[in-house]
């Protein structure tokens, strides 16, 4: 796929800001287009290579604008505190872990069918690198494990709610919504199904049909419908994910640089070298959580045990941009 000469122009033009929001805004329009059951598997791939292609110009000649996207896009933990400061008298979030665009079509259609009001569908940046307990911390929580029964605690930048964490059917999930105002809910799926997912055979093919039974399902929106009833709900994620299995393999210099950098993974934490690449493979981040190296765009290579098949921690556009919808009921 090619980029669109009036957006390439935009992109090389104007400001980090200007480029940013181009690339988000059409990451966001490719990626939230109507889904069916029946198309997509092929319908979620065809996007991905589509978004691929500012991931390419990400990685070579504008690589650079890596440098600014953690000062330049909002991150999704700090647009959940500006949001939580809101005068609403009840609010809910529900963090679906690992949550991508890739599957923001579900959420629009089902909120849409099943009589929700959208009050707004954008993107946001995960934490760099794009992982959980960065995610968690960022909120003022230890670790994601610490919402478990109510036990986020009165240090978090949430306050007040009742908080959750679990990895159980949502029917289940709903039933331990009770009447309390406020309520931070973190689910572990679909992470956990990424996760299991990720090795060699499966991966997209294997994660893009469950989130279509998971996110149409009757359960997941009685839940929704749950914790929406009477506040305003906001579903979001601490990252997304890449389909590292569809990745070009790096051969060469570059495949054993990235392979002794970063093994089976896509960052390393503390400073460390880039190598000798231009456009270069790793960038050195200095984020909030520390200093990091990141893997740049879309790459993977020979790693013990094989590379896996969908990942998360670099920088590429699915990793790192969080859907954030808002919703009523």
């Amino acid at each position: 796929m090619t980029i669109d000469a009036g957006v390439l122009h935009r992109l090389t033009k104007g400001s980090p800001e200007d480029a940013w929001r181009v690339i988000i805004n059409k990451a966001l329009e490719i990626s939230s287009k109507p889904l069916t059951e029946s198309n997509a598997a092929s319908e979620v791939l065809k996007r991905d290579r589509e978004i691929g292609a500012f991931d390419y110009f990400l990685s070579s000649s504008g690589w650079d604008l890596w440098q600014s996207f953690g000062n330049t896009v909002e991150r999704t933990s700090d647009r959940l505190v500006r949001w939580w400061g809101e005068p609403y008298s009840a609010k809910a979030v529900l963090i679906l872990d690992g949550l991508s665009l890739r599957e923001l079509p579900w959420l629009l259609q089902g909120a849409k069918e099943r009589g929700f009001t959208l009050h707004g569908a954008t993107a946001h940046a995960s934490e760099l690198p794009g992982e959980t307990n960065e995610f968690a911390r960022a909120l003022g929580f230890g670790s994601r494990s610490q919402l478990q029964n109510n036990g986020g605690g009165l240090s978090h930048r949430l306050q007040s709610t009742q908080t959750e964490c679990l990895d159980m059917p949502w029917a289940d999930c709903a039933s331990l919504i009770n009447a309390s105002p406020n309520w931070v809910f973190w689910h572990h799926w679909p992470d956990s199904k990424l996760h299991d997912g990720a090795v060699a055979g499966q991966g997209l093919d294997t994660l893009t049909p469950d989130a279509a039974l998971q996110l149409s399902s009757d359960d997941f929106w009685s839940f929704v419908e749950r914790l929406a009833t009477g506040r305003r709900l906001v579903i979001t994620s601490d990252h997304g994910y890449a389909a590292s299995g569809y990745f070009p393999d790096a051969e060469g210099e570059v495949g054993q640089f990235l392979k002794r950098t970063f093994s089976s993974g896509r960052s390393k934490s503390g400073s460390g070298d880039t190598g000798p690449f231009v456009p270069p493979v790793a960038l050195q981040v200095n984020s909030p959580h520390g200093e990091y190296l990141l893997a740049v765009g879309r790459w993977k290579w020979k790693s013990q045990g094989g590379y896996p098949t969908l990942t998360h921690g670099g920088l590429s556009l699915l990793e790192v941009l969080s859907p954030f919808v808002e919703l009523t009921k």
